[in-house]
């Protein structure tokens, strides 16, 4: 058998993260989210979720394969080049994204979550944050405590997202 060449990155994206296949004996839905594994790495960051569960995300694509991130700005990162992150893929293939919502501490869909932008919380990347939230009382009542704007998915532009990355980013 040859070996598989290595994919070809950008030369600031530092960790190959591969996605986690989908596991039919877990007995979950191929499209549900799953628990992140301990050993899994985000392929925005190189970070490893299982470490932050409460700012953990996940996407998954259409033949069941999962990726996790850290955060749900490492997710929106991502989303924003699917293909450059994960080289042979593109976000025409994932069929649900999830973050980990603040207050209960369980998976809510990315797209109907409301996220905090500008609050004192600090995520594992200590800066750039978007806290999730599965309703929208709930990001309000952050907000109030904790300052910051309450924004819709459609909200977090790629403008945000470029300001906000840039903010945690990681030296060699």
């Amino acid at each position: 058998l040859e070996p598989e060449a290595a994919p070809v990155l950008d030369s600031d994206v530092c960790v190959v993260a591969p996605p986690t296949p989908y596991n039919p004996a877990s007995g979950l839905p191929l499209e549900s989210a799953r628990p992140v594994p301990a050993d899994v790495r985000c392929p925005v960051c190189g970070m490893f979720p299982a470490r932050s569960p409460d700012w953990a995300a996940q996407v998954i694509f259409a033949n069941g394969d999962a990726q996790f991130f850290d955060s749900p700005l490492s997710l929106f990162m991502y989303l924003s080049d699917v293909a450059r992150y994960s080289p042979g893929r593109s976000a025409d293939e994932i069929v649900a994204r999830y973050v980990t919502d603040v207050s209960s501490k369980t998976w809510t869909d990315a797209g109907s979550a409301f996220y905090v932008h500008g609050s004192s919380a600090k995520g594992p990347m200590r800066a750039g944050n978007l806290p999730a939230f599965a309703s929208k009382k709930a990001a309000l009542q952050f907000a109030a405590q904790r300052g910051g704007t309450v924004l819709a998915y459609a909200d977090v532009d790629a403008e945000l997202v470029t300001q906000l990355g840039g903010q945690g980013t990681h030296a060699h």
